[in-house]
């Protein structure tokens, strides 16, 4: 009966291999056939508000705030948020207003709090003064190109699409070994399984890099405070929006964000924060996408079978296609940076570990405060008990 057992154990772990080299396969050829495509022109071009909050001096952030100033585009509102008078970034938004006087620009200092998601809390603060029906949300560490509110705007025309989102790529501040890992984690799965997932799924969430919403979809769903105890308020602002009836669609500009790990503990707690997030948001989907661990997969199986030829051969063979998925990706995003694919089995023990520690507990840092990630995505203040949620 044992050795039965252990027959069946090493099918599957086989078995798991094999699925896992099956999702990598389909996802090269996914992000290869992926390429950025220069805007198309488009009729539908209505004035639109862009909102930025804003904390703290972010690398690049001038130049990251400027490119959403700089659009090519003929009539936008920009709005810049924070919440503290003497947060350091101001004297850079007010540069960057003088600057562009054309584009309306305003800076919003407001100090209300309406839950445990600071972010949601600076747009709620900011909205009330928001001239258009349109509205474009993204984090302060994000770029754009000039056609960016363009080809956003573009895909508003069916008038069945309440939110708008965009893929985007990281790209390392600086040389530190955590910067690098960090953009690879984006550019090389992220990006794979965001395609691979909208062959088989409608998109029914949004990514932090782009939130544009229609101002009748966003009040369908009870306005912008009703991602106000979310962490994840990109997935469920999609979600809510899908569920009131609207649909969420891709746009096809690029968004870079700029990616800045202080240390390898910094993006361990990063990324575990995005993991636990993701877990508890989508739990089915999250508990799945161990197949998209095909390295760390093909070594525990190789090793388990006591690195039979077989196993090492399917530990070639997900090694061969995970760095082909560097080259691609690099290729498809049209990354500038340095091609490191001996960082790759680096990277994809981190992600596993990563997958592992998700599952072993709630608790998440965010900008120094600890929080606990409830079942439903909200979070609430973490002080070693269950704590209400800050009103």
């Amino acid at each position: 009966m044992l050795h039965v057992l252990c027959q069946l154990s090493m099918l599957a772990g086989y078995a798991t291999v094999v699925a896992s080299l099956v999702y990598s396969a389909v996802a090269l050829v996914r992000v290869a056939l992926f390429r950025t495509q220069s805007p198309r022109p488009a009729a539908f071009r209505p004035p639109i508000t862009v909102l930025k909050p804003v904390c703290g001096l972010e690398p690049r952030l001038y130049e990251n705030l400027r490119s959403f100033c700089a659009q090519d585009y003929p009539e936008f509102q920009i709005l810049f948020g924070v919440r503290d008078a003497h947060d350091p970034a101001i004297p850079v938004i007010e540069r960057l207003i003088r600057e562009f006087p054309e584009r309306s620009a305003a800076l919003v200092i407001d100090p209300r709090v309406i839950g445990s998601n600071y972010k949601i809390s600076n747009l709620a603060n900011m909205i009330g003064r928001a001239r258009y029906d349109f509205l474009a949300i993204s984090d302060a560490d994000c770029k754009v190109g000039r056609h960016y509110l363009a080809e956003v705007a573009a895909v508003f025309a069916d008038p069945k699409v309440g939110a708008v989102t965009c893929l985007y790529r990281g790209t390392p501040v600086g040389k530190r070994l955590a910067d690098r890992l960090g953009a690879m984690f984006i550019n090389e799965w992220f990006l794979p399984s965001v395609l691979v997932a909208l062959m088989s799924e409608p998109l029914e969430y949004c990514f932090g890099a782009t939130m544009a919403v229609r101002r009748e979809a966003l009040d369908a769903i009870g306005g912008i405070e009703a991602l106000s105890s979310y962490l994840a308020d990109d997935h469920m602002l999609g979600r809510l929006v899908a569920a009131s009836g609207y649909r969420v669609a891709l746009a096809r500009h690029i968004v870079e964000i700029a990616i800045n790990e202080p240390s390898l503990k910094s993006l361990f707690r990063h990324e575990l924060r995005w993991a636990r997030t993701m877990r508890a948001v989508r739990p089915r989907g999250y508990a799945l996408s161990f197949v998209t661990d095909a390295v760390p997969i093909a070594l525990l199986v190789a090793i388990a079978t006591g690195l039979h030829s077989s196993g090492l051969i399917l530990v070639g063979v997900a090694l061969a296609l995970r760095v082909l998925m560097h080259f691609a990706a690099h290729a498809a995003l049209g990354s500038k940076d340095v091609l490191w694919p001996w960082l790759v089995p680096v990277r994809d023990l981190l992600t596993f570990a990563i997958r592992a520690a998700s599952f072993v507990g709630r608790r998440v840092e965010w900008r120094q405060q600890k929080f606990s990630v409830q079942s439903d995505g909200q979070m609430v203040i973490y002080n070693g008990r269950a704590s209400e949620v800050p009103q």
